[in-house]
């Protein structure tokens, strides 16, 4: 197998705001695996949050380049366990590499990644659409530019939360999400989930700090709505602590490694009653379109990535309203323009 990066700075459509970030342009590495007739692909983005960037990425990579290129490809789950230990400091590249490894051997199958997995579409969750923290008329327009049967909304600042939902929830009957990227206290979550229950809000994402873990035990027992993990749920080990303390986690594939261990994740979830969601980090359509072959295992989808950005460099996936449509094409779905 040859070893290739793909460097590209992702313009999204709106300046994205959340509780503890802003930016305007998402860089982000798509990986290659090349055999000389097919080509596999993978995405990881730069995430300042986790320290995480693209130079890191790429020097883990060429750190064990030989490995990756004199290994015999003929089960990527095996690939992932041969690997993950070279790569265990940093779980977005890793997360790239595994995922151009599926994608390189469904292909050499000759049948989607989804299919070869033994999954059955016709059940998926739609996808819900992220409306970034803004001022309550920009969210609205943020809102009415892309109409959408379930709107995840950023969160974080406790005195306009509720405003901002109220005001958005004039202009829709969709179902609302919202995440508060750890930004507000165990008190305060209790307390509006009550209020966010009567504006139609389906689960609350992650309210408060990922170590407050006295505070999700408190709000796990006296919210009238369900609470889904994402900062608190990053590894496998994460899924154990996060039952009874959370309803649900939202699994994240640059984080916790790949689609290798995302698999094992949502069986252990199942497996503890936890609900299940799987999400993104405004990847391109090569990282969604991989995320999007693990859709009839969910419960919940959060999916919008290539949907914010300007310049998507590849062809996979697309919605209609919520609803995916895998590409007709093998493996992932995905090819770069």
């Amino acid at each position: 197998m040859q070893l290739l990066f793909h460097r590209v700075d992702l313009r999204l459509n709106h300046t994205f705001t959340i509780a503890h970030d802003s930016r305007d342009v998402q860089p982000t590495l798509i990986v290659e695996l090349r055999d000389g007739q097919y080509s596999g692909f993978g995405e990881a983005t730069a995430t300042r949050y986790y320290g995480i960037t693209i130079d890191g990425m790429v020097a883990a990579l060429e750190a064990i380049r030989s490995h990756i290129e004199t290994y015999s490809l003929t089960d990527p789950a095996t690939f992932w366990a041969d690997t993950q230990p070279y790569l265990a400091q940093n779980p977005f590249a890793l997360c790239a590499l595994d995922q151009a490894a599926w994608d390189l051997w469904a292909k050499r199958k000759k049948q989607p990644l989804y299919k070869l997995w033994s999954l059955n579409p016709a059940d998926n969750p739609l996808t819900d659409y992220t409306i970034g923290l803004d001022t309550p008329e920009r969210m609205v327009e943020k809102m009415q530019e892309r109409p959408w049967p379930i709107y995840k909304i950023k969160l974080g600042r406790p005195e306009m939360d509720l405003m901002l939902v109220s005001a958005l929830r004039q202009h829709t009957d969709a179902v609302f999400r919202v995440d508060a990227n750890c930004g507000w206290s165990a008190v305060d979550t209790v307390s509006k989930s009550r209020e966010l229950r009567e504006l139609g809000v389906e689960f609350i994402e992650q309210p408060l700090p990922a170590d407050d873990w006295d505070g999700a035990k408190m709000v796990y027992q006296q919210s009238v709505l369900p609470i889904i993990a994402d900062e608190s749920c990053i590894v496998e080990s994460d899924v154990d602590r996060c039952a009874g303390f959370f309803h649900g986690v939202n699994i994240k594939l640059t984080k916790c490694g790949g689609l290798t261990p995302a698999r094992r994740m949502i069986m252990r979830a199942r497996e503890l009653g936890l609900r299940v969601m799987v999400g993104c980090m405004t990847e391109s359509s090569v990282g969604i379109s991989a995320i999007a072959q693990l859709l009839p295992l969910l419960d919940y989808a959060d999916l919008d990535g290539a949907m914010l950005i300007a310049n998507d460099p590849a062809r996979g996936v697309t919605f209609n309203y919520g609803k995916l449509i895998y590409a007709a094409e093998n493996g992932t779905g995905v090819n770069l323009l």
